[in-house]
């Protein structure tokens, strides 16, 4: 497993800790919601989404 998807995993694991939280998903249904949660969250990672904020502030010109 590679660092990206142990990363990807980490957050889908979070996002349905919060969702058991708040009542959404409940332990009985977990595995109905992980698995396209985490695919979610891979795929938005690994498609190259926006510049990090660093990067967007360096190539703002001062005025």
């Amino acid at each position: 497993m590679d660092q990206i998807q142990k990363q990807a995993l980490q957050v889908a694991k979070e996002i349905v800790v919060k969702f058991i939280e708040v009542g959404r998903i409940s332990p009985s249904n977990f595995s109905e919601y992980f698995e396209p949660i985490y695919d979610d969250v891979y795929r938005t990672v690994t498609k190259g989404g926006p510049a990090p904020a660093a990067e967007k502030d360096a190539s703002v010109e001062p005025e």
